[in-house]
Protein backbone atom coordinates (compact mmCIF):
# COMPACT_ATOMS: atom_id res chain seq x y z
CA UNK A 1 0.00 0.00 0.00
CA UNK A 2 1.48 3.86 -0.46
CA UNK A 3 2.54 5.69 2.33
CA UNK A 4 -0.36 7.67 2.05
CA UNK A 5 -2.98 5.13 3.00
CA UNK A 6 -2.78 5.48 6.66
CA UNK A 7 -5.47 2.84 8.73
CA UNK A 8 -5.60 2.15 12.18
CA UNK A 9 -3.56 -1.12 11.89
CA UNK A 10 -0.48 1.32 11.30
CA UNK A 11 -0.64 2.94 14.58
CA UNK A 12 -1.38 -0.67 16.81
CA UNK A 13 -4.21 0.38 19.18
CA UNK A 14 -4.50 3.60 19.55
CA UNK A 15 -7.77 5.96 21.19
CA UNK A 16 -10.55 7.64 19.07
CA UNK A 17 -13.00 10.06 19.73
CA UNK A 18 -16.36 8.71 18.06
CA UNK A 19 -18.73 11.10 16.32
CA UNK A 20 -22.37 10.19 15.34
CA UNK A 21 -24.63 12.39 13.78
CA UNK A 22 -28.41 11.79 13.89
CA UNK A 23 -29.83 13.75 10.81
CA UNK A 24 -33.29 11.30 11.48
CA UNK A 25 -32.86 8.74 8.67
CA UNK A 26 -32.30 5.61 11.60
CA UNK A 27 -31.97 5.26 15.05
CA UNK A 28 -29.08 6.96 16.68
CA UNK A 29 -28.52 4.78 19.40
CA UNK A 30 -28.44 1.93 18.00
CA UNK A 31 -26.37 3.25 15.31
CA UNK A 32 -23.43 4.65 18.04
CA UNK A 33 -23.65 1.16 19.48
CA UNK A 34 -22.72 -0.16 15.77
CA UNK A 35 -19.79 2.17 15.97
CA UNK A 36 -18.44 1.37 19.04
CA UNK A 37 -18.20 -2.53 17.96
CA UNK A 38 -16.43 -1.69 15.02
CA UNK A 39 -13.86 0.49 16.74
CA UNK A 40 -13.43 -1.96 19.35
CA UNK A 41 -13.36 -4.74 15.81
CA UNK A 42 -10.46 -2.78 14.36
CA UNK A 43 -8.47 -2.71 17.74
CA UNK A 44 -9.39 1.23 18.67
CA UNK A 45 -10.69 2.11 22.14
CA UNK A 46 -13.10 5.14 22.32
CA UNK A 47 -12.28 7.97 24.42
CA UNK A 48 -15.33 10.17 23.84
CA UNK A 49 -18.48 10.20 22.15
CA UNK A 50 -19.64 13.16 20.21
CA UNK A 51 -23.37 13.32 19.12
CA UNK A 52 -25.80 15.80 17.67
CA UNK A 53 -28.64 16.19 15.54
CA UNK A 54 -28.69 18.28 12.28
CA UNK A 55 -31.02 18.27 8.91
CA UNK A 56 -28.03 18.00 6.67
CA UNK A 57 -24.15 17.38 6.68
CA UNK A 58 -22.21 20.61 5.66
CA UNK A 59 -20.50 20.82 2.85
CA UNK A 60 -17.12 21.69 4.36
CA UNK A 61 -16.40 19.90 7.68
CA UNK A 62 -19.31 17.24 7.41
CA UNK A 63 -20.54 18.12 10.90
CA UNK A 64 -21.16 22.34 11.70
CA UNK A 65 -18.08 24.72 13.35
CA UNK A 66 -19.39 24.88 16.32
CA UNK A 67 -19.73 21.05 16.52
CA UNK A 68 -16.03 20.98 15.37
CA UNK A 69 -14.78 23.03 17.97
CA UNK A 70 -16.44 20.53 20.16
CA UNK A 71 -14.51 17.36 18.83
CA UNK A 72 -11.14 19.25 18.75
CA UNK A 73 -11.97 20.03 22.55
CA UNK A 74 -12.68 16.53 23.71
CA UNK A 75 -10.03 14.97 21.41
CA UNK A 76 -7.41 17.03 23.32
CA UNK A 77 -9.14 16.32 26.84
CA UNK A 78 -9.04 12.31 26.11
CA UNK A 79 -5.35 12.53 24.36
CA UNK A 80 -6.99 11.19 21.27
CA UNK A 81 -4.98 11.27 17.98
CA UNK A 82 -7.66 9.48 16.18
CA UNK A 83 -11.12 11.26 15.04
CA UNK A 84 -13.85 8.46 13.40
CA UNK A 85 -17.11 9.44 12.09
CA UNK A 86 -19.76 7.33 11.76
CA UNK A 87 -20.83 8.33 8.16
CA UNK A 88 -19.13 8.40 4.88
CA UNK A 89 -17.06 11.95 4.40
CA UNK A 90 -16.22 13.13 0.87
CA UNK A 91 -12.29 13.16 -0.08
CA UNK A 92 -12.98 17.14 0.27
CA UNK A 93 -14.60 16.82 4.17
CA UNK A 94 -11.66 14.45 5.02
CA UNK A 95 -9.14 17.15 4.09
CA UNK A 96 -10.57 19.99 5.29
CA UNK A 97 -11.32 18.08 9.01
CA UNK A 98 -7.55 16.98 9.30
CA UNK A 99 -6.59 20.42 8.40
CA UNK A 100 -8.71 21.59 11.28
CA UNK A 101 -8.92 19.32 13.87
CA UNK A 102 -4.67 18.26 13.57
CA UNK A 103 -5.15 14.53 13.75
CA UNK A 104 -5.81 11.79 11.28
CA UNK A 105 -9.63 11.19 10.36
CA UNK A 106 -11.16 7.65 9.52
CA UNK A 107 -15.17 7.71 7.80
CA UNK A 108 -17.27 4.48 8.14
CA UNK A 109 -15.99 3.14 5.31
CA UNK A 110 -12.52 3.49 5.63
CA UNK A 111 -13.01 1.80 9.16
CA UNK A 112 -14.91 -1.24 7.63
CA UNK A 113 -11.78 -1.30 4.95
CA UNK A 114 -9.64 -2.11 7.66
CA UNK A 115 -11.42 -4.19 9.62
CA UNK A 116 -11.45 -6.41 6.50
CA UNK A 117 -7.79 -5.77 6.25
CA UNK A 118 -6.85 -7.45 9.28
CA UNK A 119 -9.38 -10.74 9.33
CA UNK A 120 -8.80 -11.60 5.92
CA UNK A 121 -6.71 -15.25 5.67
CA UNK A 122 -7.44 -16.72 2.78
CA UNK A 123 -5.46 -15.34 -0.80
CA UNK A 124 -8.85 -14.71 -2.51
CA UNK A 125 -10.05 -12.57 0.70
CA UNK A 126 -6.68 -10.70 1.12
CA UNK A 127 -6.57 -10.01 -3.28
CA UNK A 128 -10.71 -9.04 -2.84
CA UNK A 129 -9.61 -6.29 0.65
CA UNK A 130 -6.83 -5.08 -1.45
CA UNK A 131 -9.07 -4.40 -4.90
CA UNK A 132 -11.63 -2.51 -2.40
CA UNK A 133 -8.77 -0.22 -0.43
CA UNK A 134 -7.09 0.80 -3.76
CA UNK A 135 -10.36 1.70 -5.15
CA UNK A 136 -11.61 3.38 -2.44
CA UNK A 137 -7.83 4.90 -2.19
CA UNK A 138 -7.79 5.93 -5.42
CA UNK A 139 -10.39 8.68 -5.14
CA UNK A 140 -8.71 10.03 -2.17
CA UNK A 141 -5.01 10.38 -3.40
CA UNK A 142 -4.85 13.94 -3.30
CA UNK A 143 -5.45 13.95 0.70
CA UNK A 144 -1.79 12.17 0.68
CA UNK A 145 0.39 14.99 -0.82
CA UNK A 146 1.32 18.03 -0.09
CA UNK A 147 3.43 18.64 -2.50
CA UNK A 148 1.75 18.62 -6.49
CA UNK A 149 4.96 19.27 -8.22
CA UNK A 150 5.71 17.70 -11.46
CA UNK A 151 8.75 15.41 -12.05
CA UNK A 152 10.78 16.76 -14.12
CA UNK A 153 11.05 14.87 -17.55
CA UNK A 154 14.85 14.48 -18.19
CA UNK A 155 18.37 15.88 -16.36
CA UNK A 156 19.73 19.11 -16.25
CA UNK A 157 18.30 22.29 -16.06
CA UNK A 158 16.46 22.35 -19.29
CA UNK A 159 14.58 19.18 -18.45
CA UNK A 160 10.70 19.91 -19.00
CA UNK A 161 7.82 19.38 -16.60
CA UNK A 162 6.69 15.88 -16.13
CA UNK A 163 3.88 13.81 -14.76
CA UNK A 164 2.50 15.19 -11.58
CA UNK A 165 3.42 12.73 -8.31
CA UNK A 166 -0.18 12.24 -8.17
CA UNK A 167 -0.26 11.49 -11.74
CA UNK A 168 2.28 8.46 -10.86
CA UNK A 169 0.58 6.81 -8.44
CA UNK A 170 -3.07 6.56 -9.94
CA UNK A 171 -1.52 4.87 -12.97
CA UNK A 172 0.76 2.47 -10.31
CA UNK A 173 -2.81 2.18 -8.38
CA UNK A 174 -4.61 1.67 -12.07
CA UNK A 175 -1.96 -1.53 -13.14
CA UNK A 176 -2.41 -3.02 -9.49
CA UNK A 177 -6.40 -2.96 -10.16
CA UNK A 178 -6.33 -4.65 -13.12
CA UNK A 179 -3.83 -7.17 -12.13
CA UNK A 180 -5.77 -8.06 -9.32
CA UNK A 181 -8.81 -8.06 -11.41
CA UNK A 182 -6.93 -10.92 -13.95
CA UNK A 183 -6.10 -12.53 -10.72
CA UNK A 184 -9.71 -12.60 -9.24
CA UNK A 185 -11.26 -13.94 -12.24
CA UNK A 186 -9.04 -16.86 -12.40
CA UNK A 187 -10.01 -17.83 -9.06
CA UNK A 188 -13.60 -17.46 -10.39
CA UNK A 189 -12.76 -20.22 -12.94
CA UNK A 190 -11.57 -22.44 -10.25
CA UNK A 191 -14.89 -22.31 -8.55
CA UNK A 192 -16.99 -22.27 -11.43
CA UNK A 193 -15.09 -26.06 -12.36
CA UNK A 194 -15.78 -26.94 -8.50
CA UNK A 195 -20.02 -25.83 -8.35
CA UNK A 196 -20.59 -27.80 -12.00
CA UNK A 197 -18.83 -30.48 -10.14
CA UNK A 198 -21.32 -30.36 -7.44
CA UNK A 199 -24.04 -29.79 -9.84
CA UNK A 200 -23.11 -32.42 -11.81
CA UNK A 201 -22.79 -34.88 -8.33
CA UNK A 202 -26.79 -33.23 -7.88
CA UNK A 203 -25.67 -32.31 -4.27
CA UNK A 204 -27.64 -29.62 -2.68
CA UNK A 205 -26.09 -26.53 -1.64
CA UNK A 206 -26.49 -23.74 1.04
CA UNK A 207 -25.59 -20.97 2.55
CA UNK A 208 -25.24 -19.10 5.65
CA UNK A 209 -26.22 -15.18 5.28
CA UNK A 210 -27.24 -12.59 8.07
CA UNK A 211 -26.15 -9.70 9.96
CA UNK A 212 -22.57 -9.78 10.92
CA UNK A 213 -22.29 -11.15 14.90
CA UNK A 214 -25.60 -12.93 14.35
CA UNK A 215 -23.92 -16.47 14.62
CA UNK A 216 -23.50 -17.66 11.66
CA UNK A 217 -19.98 -18.87 12.36
CA UNK A 218 -21.50 -20.81 15.65
CA UNK A 219 -24.05 -22.42 13.77
CA UNK A 220 -21.97 -23.24 10.90
CA UNK A 221 -20.14 -25.71 13.45
CA UNK A 222 -22.90 -26.98 15.10
CA UNK A 223 -24.18 -27.95 11.99
CA UNK A 224 -20.70 -29.21 9.99
CA UNK A 225 -18.35 -29.71 13.23
CA UNK A 226 -15.98 -27.73 11.29
CA UNK A 227 -14.42 -25.92 14.42
CA UNK A 228 -14.26 -22.35 11.95
CA UNK A 229 -13.48 -19.44 13.93
CA UNK A 230 -16.03 -17.84 15.71
CA UNK A 231 -16.25 -14.70 18.17
CA UNK A 232 -18.21 -12.05 19.57
CA UNK A 233 -17.03 -9.22 17.22
CA UNK A 234 -18.18 -7.49 13.65
CA UNK A 235 -16.56 -9.39 10.86
CA UNK A 236 -15.20 -12.14 12.71
CA UNK A 237 -14.61 -14.50 9.78
CA UNK A 238 -14.40 -12.97 6.02
CA UNK A 239 -13.20 -15.65 4.07
CA UNK A 240 -16.45 -18.15 2.46
CA UNK A 241 -15.50 -21.39 4.10
CA UNK A 242 -17.60 -24.61 2.93
CA UNK A 243 -18.51 -28.17 4.35
CA UNK A 244 -20.12 -31.09 3.12
CA UNK A 245 -22.80 -33.00 5.24
CA UNK A 246 -24.99 -35.54 5.24
CA UNK A 247 -28.04 -36.19 6.03
CA UNK A 248 -29.17 -39.64 7.00
CA UNK A 249 -32.37 -39.42 5.48
CA UNK A 250 -31.72 -37.18 1.98
CA UNK A 251 -27.80 -37.64 1.87
CA UNK A 252 -25.20 -34.97 1.25
CA UNK A 253 -25.42 -31.43 0.95
CA UNK A 254 -22.91 -28.89 0.99
CA UNK A 255 -23.14 -25.71 3.57
CA UNK A 256 -20.97 -22.16 3.14
CA UNK A 257 -20.97 -19.70 5.69
CA UNK A 258 -20.20 -16.00 3.86
CA UNK A 259 -19.09 -13.43 5.45
CA UNK A 260 -21.54 -10.66 7.67
CA UNK A 261 -23.88 -8.35 5.93
CA UNK A 262 -23.96 -4.78 7.58
CA UNK A 263 -25.73 -1.07 7.12
CA UNK A 264 -23.89 1.15 4.97
CA UNK A 265 -21.70 -1.65 3.78
CA UNK A 266 -19.35 0.23 1.48
CA UNK A 267 -20.24 -0.45 -2.61
CA UNK A 268 -16.87 -1.12 -3.22
CA UNK A 269 -16.91 -4.11 -0.61
CA UNK A 270 -20.15 -5.26 -2.57
CA UNK A 271 -18.08 -5.03 -5.83
CA UNK A 272 -14.63 -6.64 -4.71
CA UNK A 273 -16.70 -9.70 -2.86
CA UNK A 274 -19.37 -10.05 -5.26
CA UNK A 275 -17.07 -13.75 -6.23
CA UNK A 276 -16.83 -14.91 -2.54
CA UNK A 277 -21.11 -14.05 -2.53
CA UNK A 278 -21.34 -15.76 -5.28
CA UNK A 279 -21.79 -18.91 -3.09
CA UNK A 280 -24.50 -16.99 -1.83
CA UNK A 281 -26.10 -16.19 -5.50
CA UNK A 282 -26.19 -20.05 -6.77
CA UNK A 283 -27.11 -21.42 -3.31
CA UNK A 284 -30.48 -23.58 -3.76
CA UNK A 285 -31.21 -22.64 -0.15
CA UNK A 286 -30.27 -19.97 2.30
CA UNK A 287 -30.52 -20.23 6.00
CA UNK A 288 -31.10 -16.73 7.01
CA UNK A 289 -29.45 -16.16 10.38
CA UNK A 290 -31.34 -13.35 12.75
CA UNK A 291 -30.10 -12.40 15.91
CA UNK A 292 -33.14 -12.74 17.57
CA UNK A 293 -32.24 -11.37 20.88
CA UNK A 294 -31.49 -8.54 18.95
CA UNK A 295 -33.94 -5.04 19.20
CA UNK A 296 -32.60 -4.05 15.62
CA UNK A 297 -33.45 -7.73 14.31
CA UNK A 298 -36.18 -6.33 11.65
CA UNK A 299 -33.78 -3.50 10.54
CA UNK A 300 -30.93 -6.12 10.06
CA UNK A 301 -32.96 -8.75 7.96
CA UNK A 302 -34.06 -5.70 5.98
CA UNK A 303 -30.62 -5.09 5.43
CA UNK A 304 -29.57 -7.97 4.53
CA UNK A 305 -32.61 -8.73 2.14
CA UNK A 306 -31.43 -5.27 0.43
CA UNK A 307 -27.95 -6.70 -0.07
CA UNK A 308 -29.08 -9.96 -1.23
CA UNK A 309 -31.23 -8.37 -3.72
CA UNK A 310 -27.88 -6.32 -5.36
CA UNK A 311 -26.42 -9.71 -5.98
CA UNK A 312 -29.20 -11.04 -8.03
CA UNK A 313 -29.75 -13.54 -4.73
CA UNK A 314 -33.47 -12.30 -3.92
CA UNK A 315 -35.38 -15.22 -5.41
CA UNK A 316 -33.63 -17.68 -3.78
CA UNK A 317 -35.89 -19.72 -1.50
CA UNK A 318 -35.06 -18.47 2.41
CA UNK A 319 -35.14 -20.41 5.92
CA UNK A 320 -35.19 -17.61 8.95
CA UNK A 321 -32.88 -19.10 11.50
CA UNK A 322 -33.72 -17.39 14.60
CA UNK A 323 -30.49 -17.74 16.65
CA UNK A 324 -29.57 -16.83 20.42
CA UNK A 325 -33.10 -17.80 21.71
CA UNK A 326 -30.78 -18.95 24.53
CA UNK A 327 -31.02 -14.79 25.74
CA UNK A 328 -34.04 -13.89 25.82
CA UNK A 329 -35.82 -17.35 26.69
CA UNK A 330 -37.95 -18.13 23.70
CA UNK A 331 -38.77 -21.58 22.99
CA UNK A 332 -36.54 -23.55 20.64
CA UNK A 333 -38.86 -24.84 17.77
CA UNK A 334 -40.22 -24.30 13.81
CA UNK A 335 -42.79 -22.53 12.04
CA UNK A 336 -44.55 -23.39 8.68
CA UNK A 337 -46.19 -21.20 6.05
CA UNK A 338 -49.40 -21.51 4.68
CA UNK A 339 -48.02 -23.99 1.74
CA UNK A 340 -47.13 -26.40 5.03
CA UNK A 341 -43.10 -25.22 4.38
CA UNK A 342 -40.93 -24.82 7.35
CA UNK A 343 -40.20 -20.72 6.77
CA UNK A 344 -38.67 -20.18 10.35
CA UNK A 345 -36.53 -22.09 12.76
CA UNK A 346 -35.57 -20.85 16.59
CA UNK A 347 -32.53 -22.18 17.85
CA UNK A 348 -29.88 -21.56 19.97
CA UNK A 349 -26.25 -22.61 17.95
CA UNK A 350 -24.16 -21.75 21.77
CA UNK A 351 -26.13 -24.16 23.77
CA UNK A 352 -27.21 -26.76 20.62
CA UNK A 353 -30.65 -26.31 21.85
CA UNK A 354 -33.22 -26.49 18.87
CA UNK A 355 -30.58 -27.29 16.28
CA UNK A 356 -32.14 -30.52 15.77
CA UNK A 357 -35.19 -28.19 13.71
CA UNK A 358 -32.72 -26.89 11.71
CA UNK A 359 -31.07 -30.28 10.29
CA UNK A 360 -35.36 -31.76 10.03
CA UNK A 361 -35.87 -28.11 7.65
CA UNK A 362 -32.51 -29.02 5.77
CA UNK A 363 -33.74 -32.89 5.41
CA UNK A 364 -37.44 -31.61 4.35
CA UNK A 365 -35.70 -29.44 1.55
CA UNK A 366 -33.01 -31.85 0.50
CA UNK A 367 -35.98 -34.42 0.12
CA UNK A 368 -37.82 -32.20 -1.71
CA UNK A 369 -35.61 -31.52 -4.10
CA UNK A 370 -34.36 -35.03 -4.78
CA UNK A 371 -37.39 -36.41 -5.46
CA UNK A 372 -38.03 -33.23 -8.36
CA UNK A 373 -34.43 -34.46 -8.89
CA UNK A 374 -34.66 -38.55 -9.56
CA UNK A 375 -38.40 -38.60 -9.62
CA UNK A 376 -39.20 -42.12 -8.83
CA UNK A 377 -40.76 -44.21 -12.64
CA UNK A 378 -44.06 -44.69 -12.73
CA UNK A 379 -46.05 -48.28 -13.27
CA UNK A 380 -47.06 -49.25 -16.36
CA UNK A 381 -50.58 -50.89 -15.49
Amino acid sequence: MFEHSRGVRSAGRVKAVLVSLDFGLRNATESLGELRQLASSAGVDCSAVVGGRRERPDPKHFAGAGKVEEIRARAAESHADLVIFNHELSPAQQRNLETTLGCRILDRVSLILDIFGQRARSHEGKLQVELAQLEYLATRLVRGWTHLERQRGARGTMGGMGEKQIEVDRRLIGKRVKALKDQLVRLKRQRLVQRRARVRGQVMSVSLVGYTNTGKSTLFNALTRAGAYAADQLFATLDTTTRRVHLPEAGALVISDTVGFIRDLPHTLVAAFRATLEETIHADLLLHVVDASSPSRDAQTGEVNRVLGEIGAADIPQIFVWNKIDLNDMAPGLERDEYGKICRVRLSAATGEGVEFLRLALTEVATARNAVNHPEPQQII
